[in-house]
């Protein structure tokens, strides 16, 4: 049992109040359910810090929509699509909560995507990064903000092939957004000449990588990939790192979908010029450095961009409420692809298959002599613009 911000008991992800089910819908509170990883590998990319973040885009909108208070509600998926599932459908069908945020791992994702889908509500990811969300699954109260695995891969492997580097081996998670991740990457590169001379999977966990760094090594080829998040690049960064794969063989080390708080638990020595792009850096701008020390003081930590997009599908749920005039679910979807999306300074829009369109920014991390204050780690490359970044728009949805 864990308590959410708003004071209100949740077992199993479930509020402990009454359910909605006998009441009017105009009398009972607005309910945002964050579904996350609160023990495992994604529990500092997402998980409390996920929660926070929902918590003060509800302050800072004000506390209520349409004169009905905005609750928040948590729980931990444990990683577990049948888990996520269940907690989903019981939060839509009795506990009244109108819009399901966050969401990491595809098939999380997908499981929680189809139990909106089914009940016509709003599910909000900001987490699972698969392109095949809008590509192949998509319907009118389903927004995709993460960012995917098409602008993930195809912005870092332009900038290392761009760089020299067009021979790769890649080490790849093996699940549906690693494998996506090393298509989305493989077809980019030999796109512009380049070659994949291997690959190599690992299962979510991996604690050992020395034979498959070894394989890497010998591949012969000038990039090494790892097509992971969480802890399992950092455990795989971390051993190619002590296992001096890129002093011994001068090869690079390239990442795809980092997040700030793995940048950290690295160190700068371990992770000094990984490259990757990113929709959302603490230290971009004013507006992205005010929110991010309020986010500090509460975490201790700075905000990653899943916690930056859960605020702001949040905030951008509650405009579209307000602008909708009504809580209806395909109503407040409607009025949200209307309105613009404010992202910290960066200016946004979503498409009618649901995709959240922004620019991206190339990021380098740092040498450790480059930074003088504390979690400053990136430095920008290059924008990539947002018609760069994605796919084309899935014209099978409908508004």
């Amino acid at each position: 049992m864990t308590t959410n911000g708003l004071g209100r008991r949740v077992l199993l992800g479930v509020a402990a109040a009454a359910p909605v089910i006998g009441r009017a819908r105009a009398e009972a509170p607005v309910r945002i359910g964050v579904l996350t990883d609160e023990t495992g590998p994604y529990q500092d990319s997402g998980g409390p810090g996920s929660v926070l973040a929902a918590q003060m885009a509800v302050a800072d909108f004000g506390g209520s929509v349409l004169g009905r208070p905005v609750q928040v509600l948590h729980a931990d998926h444990q990683n577990k699509p049948d888990v996520a599932g269940t907690i989903a459908r019981r939060w839509y069908e009795y506990d009244g909560v109108d819009a399901i945020v966050d969401l990491p791992v595809t098939a999380i994702a997908f499981a929680v995507q189809q139990a909106a889908r089914e009940r016509g509500r709003t599910v909000m990811i900001t987490a699972a990064a698969t392109a095949d969300l809008t590509t192949r699954s998509c319907f009118p109260t389903s927004t995709h903000w993460a960012d995917d695995t098409h602008a993930l891969a195809a912005g870092t492997a332009r900038a290392v092939i761009e760089g020299g580097g067009t021979s790769w081996f890649f080490i790849t998670v093996d699940h549906t957004f690693g494998r996506a991740l090393q298509e989305e990457a493989t077809h980019t590169i030999t796109a512009a000449g380049g070659r994949v001379l291997g690959a190599v999977r690992h299962p979510i966990g991996e604690t050992d990588y020395g034979s498959l760094l070894l394989q890497a090594q010998n591949s012969g080829a000038k990039v090494v990939g790892f097509a992971s998040v969480g802890t399992d690049l950092v455990n795989a960064v971390k051993q190619a790192h002590e296992f001096g794969l890129a002093r011994k063989t001068g090869q690079t080390l390239a990442t795809f979908l980092t997040y700030i708080t793995e940048i950290h638990a690295l160190g700068l020595p371990t992770a000094q010029g990984l490259t990757f792009p990113a929709s959302f850096y603490w230290n971009q701008n004013d507006e992205s450095r005010a929110w991010a020390r309020r986010f500090f003081a509460e975490r201790r930590a700075m905000p990653t961009k899943n916690q930056a997009l859960v605020y702001t599908s949040t905030l951008h749920f509650l405009k579209g409420m307000k602008e909708a005039g009504t809580a209806d679910p395909v109503a407040v979807n409607r009025a949200m692809k209307a309105l613009p999306v404010a992202y910290f300074g960066r200016p946004g829009s979503i498409r009618q298959d649901g995709r959240v369109l922004f620019d991206l920014t190339l990021f380098r991390v740092r040498k450790p002599g480059e930074s003088d204050v504390a979690w400053d780690y990136y430095e920008s490359i290059r924008s990539i613009p947002a018609a760069e970044a994605f796919l084309p728009m899935n014209a099978s949805c409908g508004a």
